[in-house]
Protein backbone atom coordinates (compact mmCIF):
# COMPACT_ATOMS: atom_id res chain seq x y z
CA UNK A 1 0.00 0.00 0.00
CA UNK A 2 2.70 2.82 1.03
CA UNK A 3 4.30 2.15 -2.51
CA UNK A 4 1.87 3.99 -3.78
CA UNK A 5 2.12 6.95 -1.45
CA UNK A 6 6.22 6.67 -2.52
CA UNK A 7 5.18 7.09 -5.93
CA UNK A 8 2.82 9.93 -5.33
CA UNK A 9 5.83 11.72 -3.52
CA UNK A 10 8.07 11.12 -6.17
CA UNK A 11 5.76 12.45 -8.72
CA UNK A 12 5.42 15.70 -6.51
CA UNK A 13 8.59 16.75 -4.85
CA UNK A 14 7.64 19.60 -3.20
CA UNK A 15 5.52 18.72 -0.83
CA UNK A 16 3.82 20.70 2.48
CA UNK A 17 2.68 17.98 5.21
CA UNK A 18 -0.52 18.19 7.67
CA UNK A 19 0.13 16.04 10.60
CA UNK A 20 -2.63 15.06 13.51
CA UNK A 21 -2.88 13.60 16.77
CA UNK A 22 -2.94 10.07 14.68
CA UNK A 23 0.94 10.39 14.54
CA UNK A 24 1.24 11.05 18.18
CA UNK A 25 -0.67 8.15 19.13
CA UNK A 26 2.78 5.71 19.12
CA UNK A 27 4.66 8.30 21.67
CA UNK A 28 1.78 7.35 24.06
CA UNK A 29 -0.27 10.51 23.31
CA UNK A 30 -3.96 9.47 22.78
CA UNK A 31 -6.21 10.62 20.02
CA UNK A 32 -8.81 12.44 20.08
CA UNK A 33 -11.35 10.32 17.86
CA UNK A 34 -11.89 7.01 17.15
CA UNK A 35 -11.73 5.60 13.10
CA UNK A 36 -14.85 6.90 12.90
CA UNK A 37 -14.32 10.35 13.59
CA UNK A 38 -16.09 9.98 16.68
CA UNK A 39 -14.97 12.60 19.98
CA UNK A 40 -13.71 9.59 22.59
CA UNK A 41 -13.18 11.88 25.79
CA UNK A 42 -14.77 14.43 27.69
CA UNK A 43 -15.81 17.99 26.19
CA UNK A 44 -13.06 19.73 25.54
CA UNK A 45 -12.99 23.37 27.15
CA UNK A 46 -13.68 26.23 25.18
CA UNK A 47 -11.99 29.56 25.10
CA UNK A 48 -14.37 31.78 26.15
CA UNK A 49 -15.71 29.49 29.43
CA UNK A 50 -11.83 29.60 30.54
CA UNK A 51 -11.91 33.79 29.45
CA UNK A 52 -14.46 34.04 31.75
CA UNK A 53 -14.88 31.80 34.11
CA UNK A 54 -12.60 30.73 37.04
CA UNK A 55 -14.03 27.73 37.69
CA UNK A 56 -12.82 26.70 33.86
CA UNK A 57 -9.52 27.73 34.50
CA UNK A 58 -9.48 25.95 37.84
CA UNK A 59 -11.12 23.09 36.13
CA UNK A 60 -8.10 22.98 32.95
CA UNK A 61 -5.02 23.88 34.93
CA UNK A 62 -5.94 20.90 37.66
CA UNK A 63 -6.18 18.33 35.12
CA UNK A 64 -2.90 19.75 33.32
CA UNK A 65 -1.06 19.85 36.47
CA UNK A 66 -1.42 15.82 36.41
CA UNK A 67 -1.22 15.60 33.10
CA UNK A 68 1.90 17.37 31.73
CA UNK A 69 4.47 15.30 33.38
CA UNK A 70 3.27 12.39 31.03
CA UNK A 71 2.85 14.99 28.06
CA UNK A 72 6.67 16.56 28.90
CA UNK A 73 8.32 13.00 28.87
CA UNK A 74 6.54 11.90 25.72
CA UNK A 75 9.32 11.12 23.44
CA UNK A 76 9.34 11.41 18.94
CA UNK A 77 8.55 7.82 17.43
CA UNK A 78 9.68 6.54 14.30
CA UNK A 79 7.46 8.12 12.43
CA UNK A 80 8.25 11.64 13.33
CA UNK A 81 11.82 11.03 13.03
CA UNK A 82 11.05 9.62 9.51
CA UNK A 83 9.29 13.66 8.54
CA UNK A 84 12.41 14.55 10.00
CA UNK A 85 14.41 13.08 7.09
CA UNK A 86 12.23 13.68 4.50
CA UNK A 87 12.32 17.40 5.19
CA UNK A 88 16.27 17.26 5.55
CA UNK A 89 15.99 15.49 1.50
CA UNK A 90 13.74 18.08 -0.09
CA UNK A 91 10.18 16.49 0.29
CA UNK A 92 8.69 18.68 2.76
CA UNK A 93 9.11 22.60 2.33
CA UNK A 94 6.76 23.16 5.56
CA UNK A 95 4.72 21.22 8.01
CA UNK A 96 1.77 22.09 9.88
CA UNK A 97 0.90 19.92 12.91
CA UNK A 98 -2.62 20.65 14.30
CA UNK A 99 -0.76 19.02 17.57
CA UNK A 100 0.34 20.62 20.88
CA UNK A 101 3.30 18.36 21.69
CA UNK A 102 6.34 19.87 20.44
CA UNK A 103 7.09 16.24 19.01
CA UNK A 104 8.22 17.70 15.44
CA UNK A 105 10.44 19.57 17.15
CA UNK A 106 11.97 17.80 19.87
CA UNK A 107 12.28 15.13 16.95
CA UNK A 108 15.09 18.43 14.79
CA UNK A 109 12.32 19.16 12.16
CA UNK A 110 13.31 23.01 11.25
CA UNK A 111 10.27 24.33 9.21
CA UNK A 112 7.04 23.88 11.48
CA UNK A 113 4.30 25.49 12.02
CA UNK A 114 2.01 24.78 14.98
CA UNK A 115 -1.50 25.56 13.70
CA UNK A 116 -2.82 24.94 17.19
CA UNK A 117 -0.09 26.35 19.27
CA UNK A 118 2.04 24.64 21.80
CA UNK A 119 2.17 23.17 25.19
CA UNK A 120 5.45 23.88 26.63
CA UNK A 121 3.99 27.52 26.46
CA UNK A 122 1.81 29.90 28.84
CA UNK A 123 0.93 32.97 27.94
CA UNK A 124 -0.52 36.39 30.07
CA UNK A 125 -4.01 37.61 28.87
CA UNK A 126 -3.15 40.80 29.48
CA UNK A 127 0.35 41.92 29.33
CA UNK A 128 1.01 38.88 26.42
CA UNK A 129 4.12 37.85 28.52
CA UNK A 130 5.54 34.18 27.19
CA UNK A 131 6.48 31.44 30.07
CA UNK A 132 7.68 28.01 30.07
CA UNK A 133 4.88 25.48 31.21
CA UNK A 134 7.62 23.98 33.06
CA UNK A 135 7.80 27.25 35.45
CA UNK A 136 3.84 26.53 35.74
CA UNK A 137 3.88 23.44 36.92
CA UNK A 138 6.13 24.35 39.61
CA UNK A 139 4.28 27.25 40.67
CA UNK A 140 1.30 25.01 40.23
CA UNK A 141 3.03 22.23 43.13
CA UNK A 142 4.14 24.64 45.29
CA UNK A 143 0.67 26.45 45.82
CA UNK A 144 -0.98 22.87 45.82
CA UNK A 145 1.39 20.94 48.33
CA UNK A 146 -1.70 18.73 49.56
CA UNK A 147 -3.02 18.28 46.19
CA UNK A 148 -2.58 14.40 45.04
CA UNK A 149 -3.48 12.14 42.63
CA UNK A 150 -3.59 8.40 41.50
CA UNK A 151 -1.89 7.68 38.62
CA UNK A 152 -4.05 8.76 36.06
CA UNK A 153 -4.28 8.86 31.89
CA UNK A 154 -3.10 11.20 30.09
CA UNK A 155 -5.19 12.90 27.66
CA UNK A 156 -5.03 14.16 24.43
CA UNK A 157 -4.13 18.03 25.51
CA UNK A 158 -1.85 17.03 28.21
CA UNK A 159 -4.54 16.81 30.75
CA UNK A 160 -5.90 14.26 32.86
CA UNK A 161 -9.80 13.06 34.03
CA UNK A 162 -9.66 13.98 38.14
CA UNK A 163 -11.67 14.20 41.01
CA UNK A 164 -14.36 17.00 41.33
CA UNK A 165 -13.00 17.96 44.67
CA UNK A 166 -9.55 18.63 43.49
CA UNK A 167 -10.55 20.74 40.87
CA UNK A 168 -12.81 22.90 43.39
CA UNK A 169 -9.66 23.73 45.76
CA UNK A 170 -7.18 24.55 43.38
CA UNK A 171 -4.87 27.97 43.84
CA UNK A 172 -4.11 28.92 39.89
CA UNK A 173 -0.94 31.52 40.09
CA UNK A 174 -1.34 34.61 37.93
CA UNK A 175 1.17 36.18 36.03
CA UNK A 176 4.09 37.16 37.72
CA UNK A 177 4.61 40.24 36.19
CA UNK A 178 0.87 42.19 36.18
CA UNK A 179 -1.12 39.28 38.02
CA UNK A 180 -2.83 38.91 34.76
CA UNK A 181 -4.84 35.47 33.82
CA UNK A 182 -2.45 32.88 32.41
CA UNK A 183 -3.22 30.67 29.53
CA UNK A 184 -1.72 27.74 27.75
CA UNK A 185 -0.47 29.00 24.70
CA UNK A 186 -2.82 27.00 22.81
CA UNK A 187 -6.21 27.43 20.45
CA UNK A 188 -8.74 26.25 22.63
CA UNK A 189 -12.20 25.16 20.56
CA UNK A 190 -14.03 28.22 19.93
CA UNK A 191 -10.69 30.02 19.81
CA UNK A 192 -8.96 32.09 17.03
CA UNK A 193 -5.82 31.35 15.45
CA UNK A 194 -3.36 33.96 14.44
CA UNK A 195 -3.78 34.88 10.68
CA UNK A 196 -0.42 34.94 10.36
CA UNK A 197 -0.26 30.81 10.69
CA UNK A 198 -3.10 30.92 8.64
CA UNK A 199 -1.30 32.81 5.93
CA UNK A 200 2.03 30.94 5.97
CA UNK A 201 0.15 27.50 5.73
CA UNK A 202 -1.96 28.98 2.97
CA UNK A 203 1.37 30.87 1.04
CA UNK A 204 3.33 27.25 1.48
CA UNK A 205 0.52 25.12 0.21
CA UNK A 206 -0.29 26.92 -2.90
CA UNK A 207 3.78 26.97 -3.94
CA UNK A 208 3.45 23.58 -3.07
CA UNK A 209 3.45 20.54 -5.72
CA UNK A 210 0.83 18.50 -3.34
CA UNK A 211 -0.73 18.08 0.18
CA UNK A 212 0.54 15.30 2.28
CA UNK A 213 -2.33 14.54 5.19
CA UNK A 214 -0.69 12.38 8.23
CA UNK A 215 -3.03 11.28 11.14
CA UNK A 216 -5.62 13.44 10.82
CA UNK A 217 -9.64 12.98 10.47
CA UNK A 218 -9.83 16.45 9.62
CA UNK A 219 -12.61 16.52 11.67
CA UNK A 220 -11.14 20.37 12.67
CA UNK A 221 -12.41 23.21 10.71
CA UNK A 222 -8.91 24.49 10.59
CA UNK A 223 -7.11 21.66 8.83
CA UNK A 224 -9.80 20.49 6.92
CA UNK A 225 -10.14 24.51 5.67
CA UNK A 226 -6.38 23.90 4.37
CA UNK A 227 -7.84 20.96 2.19
CA UNK A 228 -10.67 22.24 0.98
CA UNK A 229 -8.52 25.30 -0.48
CA UNK A 230 -5.80 23.09 -2.02
CA UNK A 231 -8.43 21.07 -3.69
CA UNK A 232 -9.83 24.31 -5.06
CA UNK A 233 -6.60 25.38 -6.30
CA UNK A 234 -6.22 22.16 -8.01
CA UNK A 235 -3.70 20.60 -5.38
CA UNK A 236 -2.99 16.92 -5.19
CA UNK A 237 -3.76 15.69 -1.95
CA UNK A 238 -2.55 12.12 -0.13
CA UNK A 239 -3.32 10.93 3.01
CA UNK A 240 -1.92 8.48 5.78
CA UNK A 241 -4.35 7.61 8.21
CA UNK A 242 -6.65 4.78 9.87
CA UNK A 243 -10.49 5.49 9.41
CA UNK A 244 -12.77 8.29 7.65
CA UNK A 245 -11.75 12.17 7.61
CA UNK A 246 -13.71 15.02 6.97
CA UNK A 247 -12.39 15.37 3.45
CA UNK A 248 -12.35 11.58 2.01
CA UNK A 249 -13.87 13.24 -1.17
CA UNK A 250 -11.21 15.82 -1.97
CA UNK A 251 -8.23 12.91 -1.12
CA UNK A 252 -6.77 11.64 -4.28
CA UNK A 253 -4.64 8.85 -2.62
CA UNK A 254 -5.62 7.31 0.48
CA UNK A 255 -3.66 4.64 2.68
CA UNK A 256 -5.09 3.52 5.59
CA UNK A 257 -2.49 2.35 8.20
CA UNK A 258 -0.49 3.21 11.12
CA UNK A 259 1.10 6.22 10.51
CA UNK A 260 4.43 5.49 12.35
CA UNK A 261 5.08 1.96 10.43
CA UNK A 262 3.50 3.68 7.16
CA UNK A 263 6.38 6.86 7.58
CA UNK A 264 8.71 4.54 8.41
CA UNK A 265 8.64 2.18 5.24
CA UNK A 266 8.26 5.04 3.19
CA UNK A 267 11.40 6.77 4.57
CA UNK A 268 13.04 3.51 3.72
CA UNK A 269 11.67 3.59 0.26
CA UNK A 270 12.26 6.95 -0.47
CA UNK A 271 16.20 5.88 0.09
CA UNK A 272 15.94 7.93 3.02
Amino acid sequence: MTDALVQFIRQHPKLVAITGAGLSTSSGIPAYRDKNGSWLRTSPIQHNDFIKKLESRQRYWARSMFGWPRMREAKPNKGHLALVEMETAGHIGLLITQNVDCLHQRAGHRNVVDLHGSLDRVQCLSCNAVLAREEMQRWLESRNPDLHQPLSVMKPDGDADIADELINNIDIPACPYCEGVLKPDVVFFGGTIPRARIEQANEAIKSSDALLVIGSSLQVFSGFRLCRDAHANGTPIACLTRGVTRADDLITLKIEEDCETGLEKIAKKLGL
